[in-house]
């Protein structure tokens, strides 16, 4: 059973950062495309960023020169570093397996990530 488990987010003031990270289990991590989301309130998920399985990165418009992912598939972990932070990044994030920009599994808890002005 695939389970994805997000962790890092927290209250922030915007032009700060944040690492957040997804233990993924019950995969073969290595061979996996990953993926980051983000929902806001009142909003549908987007995608935010996805890392391939060797390691080519892609963004969303409003993240790029800002957030970075990255993986370690010995930890089996995916990670979102977001820099320079605004309020429009407040969101829930959550991790998933993609393919292209489509998510493959059932969604975790997320983790929020509140930016204040």
């Amino acid at each position: 059973q695939v389970q994805l488990v997000e962790s890092g987010g927290g209250l922030v003031q915007a032009g700060g950062s944040l690492r957040l990270s997804c233990a993924a289990s019950g995969i073969y991590f290595r061979i996996n495309d990953m993926g980051w989301y983000r929902q806001a309130p009142g909003k549908q998920r987007e995608l935010v960023a996805t890392i391939t399985s060797g390691g080519s990165t892609n963004y969303a418009d409003p993240v790029k020169g800002r957030f970075t992912i990255s993986r370690d598939n010995a930890r089996e972990r995916v990670y979102l570093q977001m820099n320079s932070l605004k309020p429009e990044d407040t969101a829930v994030y959550y991790c998933n397996l993609v393919r292209g920009s489509y998510p493959r599994n059932s969604w975790g808890q997320g983790t929020q990530v509140t930016v204040s002005s």
